[in-house]
């Protein structure tokens, strides 16, 4: 059998490369980690380029641009808690199998149609629903999937990891993405999209790790109803995953609205990924400053200073004076966000029990379909006034939520760094 460069190492080199590397210590995650990031490099991709076919190509709306939003988001909520039941029920792998095809077909027909000139926004807007109710079932099986190819140890850096992958892609997609757009258009971008989940696919067709096998004791309800009252019976759970709903709802607007903004700053594709990399590189240079702060006492603290720090940021990216700014303003905001971010979802993946991982995680990754949501919200209340007033208004609810649970709740308050793993 074939030997990996540090298996081959003396066992002293191997005891320190693990607790250097972390997660990326186990090759198959290693493998897994790149296979996640071609598929979540295209899923940022694709959101950038369907934003900008609908405003540029297609004279859309702040209005269909919400529509666009609730298309993605709704299905993928109302499939995600049947998503956690399934990530709890079938083997782990094959349904990231499943996923990552129809994934690929659905985003190969985006790109044929807007390859030959026959898109209309209904096209994208019914691509894009489809599209949000096979992400109902691929949040939850990633987040349950993962753990199997670690030891728990190492759960806290596999957390960072997958929080990197996803900063890190967006910083570097939209860059890619506005040169594709630029160069050959938004089919372009669709057509690397295909590419990102087919390398996906591959990548789980050679990992031999599958989720084990579980006594099916009652119906897929019945699994349900057992994993919200999971969660309705730890304060730490409800408070946390309330608070990430909120922050994606109400915080997130702005990444909807982003192409109005590249407008207003006189910028064409270029520019929108130039905002939108800035964004990236922010919450990379979040990722590691978590790193720094995680094992503190009041790591609880830092959480809500974070958010309070974000929101603070967004509005003023809203009305900043110029494109310069605003970038600057990006990039505070992505690094602040960040650390609530990490924090929360490890304290989650510490304290969920193996047998309830995919229900819970269903429930939490819902709440990445909330940012499309909180997009109808924004796109509606910016077609009223403008693009700048939406995104300040939600920002200003985000805001006086974390201030209140703040105040009125000392188990997130008092969150410590050091034993996270304990309720």
């Amino acid at each position: 059998m074939a030997t990996t460069p540090e298996q081959q190492a003396p066992a002293g080199f191997r005891a320190k490369f693990a607790e250097k590397s972390g997660a990326l210590s186990n090759a198959k995650y290693r493998r897994y980690w790149l296979g996640s990031l071609a598929s979540v490099g295209a899923i940022q991709i694709v959101t950038m380029a369907q934003g900008w076919l609908i405003v540029d190509k297609l004279g859309g709306s702040t209005t269909d641009i919400g529509i666009l939003g609730g298309a993605t988001a709704v299905p993928t909520i109302l499939v995600s808690l049947f998503g956690g039941v399934f990530a709890d029920r079938v083997d782990r792998r094959k349904l990231i199998m499943v996923v990552s095809i129809a994934s690929t077909a659905l985003l190969l027909l985006l790109a044929i149609l807007d390859a030959t000139n026959v898109i209309l926004i209904w096209h994208v807007v019914l691509i894009a629903a489809v599209q949000g109710l096979v992400m109902g079932f691929d949040g939850p099986v990633r987040s349950s999937y993962f753990p199997l190819l670690i030891e728990r140890k190492h759960m806290s850096s596999a957390v960072m990891l997958g929080t990197v992958m996803w900063q890190f892609s967006r910083l570097v997609t939209p860059i890619i993405g506005g040169i594709l757009i630029t160069v050959g258009g938004t089919q372009t971008v669709f057509f690397v999209g295909v590419l990102g989940w087919a390398s996906m696919l591959l990548v789980m067709i050679s990992l031999r790790v599958s989720s084990p096998p579980v006594v099916k004791s009652r119906n897929v309800l019945g699994d349900i109803v057992e994993g919200v009252k999971f969660i309705l019976s730890r304060r730490d759970f409800v408070l946390l995953i309330g608070l990430t709903y909120s922050t994606h709802f109400f915080g997130m607007q702005y990444l909807q609205l982003m192409p109005f903004f590249a407008k207003r700053f006189e910028r064409e594709a270029d520019g929108f990924g130039i905002m939108l990399s800035v964004l990236g590189l922010g919450a990379l240079a979040g990722t590691f400053t978590v790193g720094k702060v995680r094992a503190s006492s009041r790591v609880g603290y830092f959480m809500l200073g974070g958010t309070l720090t974000f929101t603070a940021a967004v509005v003023a990216f809203a009305f900043a004076p110029s494109f310069y700014v605003a970038l600057s303003c990006l990039f505070v905001g992505g690094l602040a966000n960040t650390i609530f971010f990490v924090i929360a979802m490890t304290a989650l993946q510490l304290r969920v029990p193996e047998q309830m991982r995919g229900r819970v995680m269903g429930i939490y990754t819902i709440t990445f379909s909330f940012i499309p949501l909180g997009g109808v919200m924004g796109g509606y209340v910016a077609s009223v006034y403008d693009e700048r007033i939406a995104v300040a208004i939600g920002a200003a609810i985000l805001a006086s939520i974390f201030i209140a649970i703040g105040i009125s709740q000392p188990i997130i308050r008092n969150l410590n760094g050091s034993n996270l793993e304990d309720a």
